[in-house]
Order: structure tokens, then sequence, then C-alpha cells
């Protein structure tokens, strides 16, 4: 449906009608088709070959949370990109950080952004943190066709609770399937790696520098296991995207934030390949 304005110089009527504060039902009722879980799927043998994003960590510290992703998307064994973007603000108050599909990844996300901002217009007030939750659920739970494809999204919710006063993670299955997690969070095929660096240095009074610096070096771990998440990359200045949300707001470290931090890290591995890395923190 599209906003033709040239004849009469007004929008058709479907734009005018009083409706529900979802975009999502707002397309479904008007333009169903624009629904990726609507569109007729192809009929195809075996599995599509897409490009896929990989590693997601979250972290929670006291003033709020901090979601981080590496920049590698691969196709098969071949690495279809070195420096994608996987963790993207979702509101003011929370962000996503997308492992699976790429392609569709990132049209979710932008979908999901659109629905935020809607409720918002509509209502003239934020969803809750726990809505906003629920609501990607059921936008993952409309991908399930293509992730029966073998083309699924998984994404890592987190954000900044302003009535609870505290940062939460969230984390997904294909079937939209949502639990909250406690402490740290990780998604992607470097996951088991990455929540086992975690565990081992997770405190619950960690300052926001040092969570920064522990989704880093969760990152960091996955790299060094799993060939599809990819490590900090200096040559090409390439580093995991970093983000923190707190009671001021959504906040992306820049590049050169990202780099010290791994520059760092970098520089004690060369010290000790093997060996403890909890005084990093």
């Amino acid at each position: 449906m599209e906003a033709n304005t040239r004849s009469t110089g007004r929008l058709p009527a479907a734009f005018l009608t009083p409706g529900s504060s979802s975009f999502m039902d707002f397309l479904s009722e008007h333009q169903p088709e624009m629904l990726p879980g609507n569109r007729q799927l192809p009929t195809v043998q075996g599995v599509v070959e897409a490009p896929h994003g990989t590693t997601i960590v979250a972290v929670t510290f006291p003033g709020g949370v901090v979601l981080a992703g590496d920049r590698r998307a691969t196709m098969g064994n071949v690495i279809a990109q070195r420096d994608i973007e996987k963790v993207f603000p979702a509101d003011e108050y929370s962000a996503v950080g997308i492992a699976g599909t790429a392609g569709l990844a990132v049209e979710m996300v932008k979908l999901f952004q659109l629905e935020l901002e809607h409720f918002e217009k509509v209502e003239g007030a934020q969803l809750s943190l726990e809505g906003k939750a629920n609501r990607l659920s059921t936008m993952i739970r409309s991908n399930l066709g293509m992730a029966m494809q073998g083309l699924a999204v998984v994404p890592l919710f987190a954000g900044f609770d302003v009535d609870r006063e505290k940062g939460r993670i969230f984390s997904y299955d294909v079937t939209g399937g949502r639990s909250e997690e406690h402490g740290f969070a990780a998604t992607g095929s470097g996951s088991v790696f990455a929540r086992g660096a975690m565990k081992k240095l997770f405190r619950d009074d960690l300052s926001e520098e040092q969570a920064t610096t522990l989704v880093v070096q969760a990152l960091y771990d996955a790299a060094d296991d799993d060939s599809a998440t990819g490590g900090p990359d200096v040559a090409r200045r390439i580093f995991p995207i970093v983000t923190v949300i707190t009671e001021d707001g959504f906040r992306r470290l820049s590049d050169d934030e990202s780099s010290e931090i791994a520059r760092r890290i970098l520089a004690r591995r060369l010290e000790q390949p093997d060996g403890p890395r909890a005084d990093l923190l």
C-alpha cells in the first residue's frame, strides 16, 4: 500500500483510520504480504546458503547492561563479510543483537524498530521492557516457516528497565520462546565458548568499564575456538561493536574505545597466551 498524494493530496483512508498500536497488526490488516512470515516460500531441496551472523554476548552491571557482537558473517566455510554490524538500537533504552541469517535478521530488526516507534506515537508512551521483549518474540515466531528451511533468526535483546531501574537480558529460540537471562548471556555459533569465559569472570559488582572489557574478552575467547566468530582485526581496524544501555539511554562505544579495549586484551594474551585473564577486569 503506497501513499499516493500527487492527485488528491490526501493519504489513503487506512492511514487515517484509528486502529491498533501495533504496526504489525496494521500491516496484517492492510497489506499482509509485506510481513516476512506471510511471504510465499519457494520450494527448494536442502538448506539455502545465505550469510549468517554469529556470536552476540550481553552482561549486566549495577548501572545497566552491555550488548556486544563480533563483526564476521559466514556462508558455509567462507567468510562472507568481515565487518558486518550485528548490534542495533531498538529504541532509546534497548538494543538487539542478531545471530542467524543476516539478511532476514536485519529486516526483522528494522521492523521491530518501526513497531516500537509506531506504538510510542499512537499511545504517547513507551512500551515496558517486558512488552518490547514480547513483541520481539511474536516477530521471531512469525519467521518459523523460514527457520524450518534453515533461515533461522535468533536475536539477543537487552535494555534498561526504567521501572525496575536495572539492565535486563532476554534470549530466544527459533520458535519465539523467550527466556530472561540473569547476569550474562550469549547466542550464536560461538556462544558456548563465550558463555564459558563470562561464567568464570562475571561478578555482580562489575563497573561499566569492567563489563565492556568482559564482553570483548568473551568474544575473543569465542573467536579462539569458533571459526565463524571474528576476533579483533588490528590490521584492518575491525573491532567488536560494543553498546552500553543505562538510565541515560543507548550508547555505542566509538571505534577508538573498542579498539583500546581489544588492544589491552591482545597485549595481555601475548604475555600469557593460555594464562589467567581475570586481572584485566
